[in-house]
């Protein structure tokens, strides 16, 4: 089966649904793809008992009134097909190729992990993960929990899991304390923001918040039940369920790089300023082109939408500035969280990189570069293809990730036969 449409939005968060609704109004035949099932992305992600968000609800609603936009829910880009083309795998419809006069990337962004001791445990995960799974419907009513790592999404998670009913025992910030709190003091300056920093984190109370701290392990008998906490030259043990950890966000560029897209020195989509990419009729907004947050996700989404459906002069002044806007403040969140050097510091040899592959970082440190790694050690080449020890890599030993070979996913055979059998003679 193949399908032509204007616009092909990849991605429904905030950024995807702006852009998506933006293309349609201007009348465009758009596709929204997203591998979840219900979109909202991570940020509004919806789950078994939740109520969406109002900004959810209200992009959804104006959206089930376009007759020409189609949404494709639990479906994953396999691989990139020329010319303007796109190999996908649905829970509905199953393989599809779909072609597209432009397309729109709002790919998100991934947590980043960095290993520690007893890291692989059950009952350790992401800090975003840990939220995730909460909305998805995991109990943790009643359980202790750490949460460590760095940035906003700390406090994010604090406010999910205590919404929950977990009992949360310290969120652990690698970050100085100077740092946070002129971070903090910046936010007088975005009221919107301070209050919902107060209203998540409620004054701390009950928990105890430490700055220029790292988990250093976790420790249990088939699952996590206790966490040590590297305080400076202090160690505190902590009796515990949950871990999670996770230390800011990296952009989900695969699919960019295998469309040939410019990556900048951040490691994001590089985009100009009506979000369009290096390559002809791909545009990309959201945390693909930069974490900043669902406010700036959805403006560069609505100036995205206005140049995919051709309408890239009228994307306003007012778009603009939002934009400027909620970048300043991504800049101010970047300057705070920051990655110190004990969160950069690779930890003991015999700590596991590739938890795919069983890999330790003390294999791995015996050579230059990622790819001499990956072909000695089979670091990297699991069902994440990366996505985790090559992100660590990065940060302990500089080295940049190799591009990921496409299909992307794990994949039916079947998909990948159509896609051959409908193949166009020469491609």
């Amino acid at each position: 089966m193949s399908e032509h449409f204007d616009v092909i939005v990849v991605g429904a968060g905030p950024a995807g649904l702006h852009a998506a609704l933006v293309s349609a109004r201007e009348g465009a035949r758009v596709a929204l793809l997203d591998d979840n099932p219900r979109a909202g992305g991570q940020i509004w992600r919806q789950g078994p008992g939740s109520v969406a968000q109002a900004p959810l609800t209200n992009l959804l609603a104006d959206l089930s009134c376009r007759a020409n936009l189609t949404h494709f829910p639990s479906t994953r880009v396999i691989a990139p097909l020329a010319p303007r083309g796109l190999l996908v795998e649905s829970a509905e419809h199953g393989g599809l190729r779909m072609t597209y006069g432009r397309l729109i990337l709002a790919t998100g962004a991934r947590e980043r992990l960095l290993p520690f001791a007893g890291w692989t445990l059950p009952g350790v995960t992401g800090a975003g993960a840990l939220q995730a799974l909460i909305k998805g419907g995991m109990p943790v009513r009643g359980e202790r929990v750490v949460i460590a790592g760095s940035g906003p999404l700390l406090i994010a998670a604090l406010s999910t899991a205590r919404a929950a009913g977990a009992r949360v025992l310290a969120v652990v910030e690698q970050a100085p304390a100077a740092r946070v709190a002129r971070f903090g003091a910046s936010l007088l300056r975005e009221p919107a923001k301070l209050r919902q920093a107060v209203g998540m984190t409620r004054g701390f109370a009950g928990v105890s918040y430490w700055t220029s701290s790292m988990v250093e392990a976790a420790h249990g008998a088939g699952h996590v039940q206790q966490v040590t906490i590297r305080r400076g030259e202090r160690r505190v043990t902590l009796d515990c369920e949950r871990v999670a950890c996770g230390f800011g966000l990296v952009p989900n560029v695969a699919l960019a790089q295998a469309l040939g897209c410019v990556i900048d020195e951040a490691g994001a989509i590089a985009v100009d300023d009506a979000q369009r990419t290096s390559v002809d009729g791909v545009f990309a907004a959201g945390e693909c082109t930069g974490v900043g947050g669902a406010e700036l996700a959805a403006v560069e989404g609505e100036i995205a939408g206005w140049g995919a459906s051709g309408g890239v002069s009228r994307a306003s002044g007012a778009l603009q500035a939002r934009r400027a806007r909620w970048r300043r403040f991504a800049a101010c969140v970047e300057s705070a969280f920051a990655l110190q050097p004990a969160a950069c510091t690779p930890p003991s040899d015999g700590t596991l990189l590739c938890r795919c592959e069983d890999v330790t970082l003390g294999e791995v440190r015996a050579f230059g570069t990622w790819r001499d790694a990956k072909l000695h050690t089979r670091c990297g080449m699991g069902a994440c293809q990366g996505k985790i020890c090559g992100t660590a890599a990065s940060v302990y030993f500089g080295w940049p990730s190799a591009a990921p070979r496409p299909p992307f996913s794990p994949t039916q055979i079947g998909t990948l036969m159509a896609a051959a059998a409908e193949a166009p003679q020469g491609e």
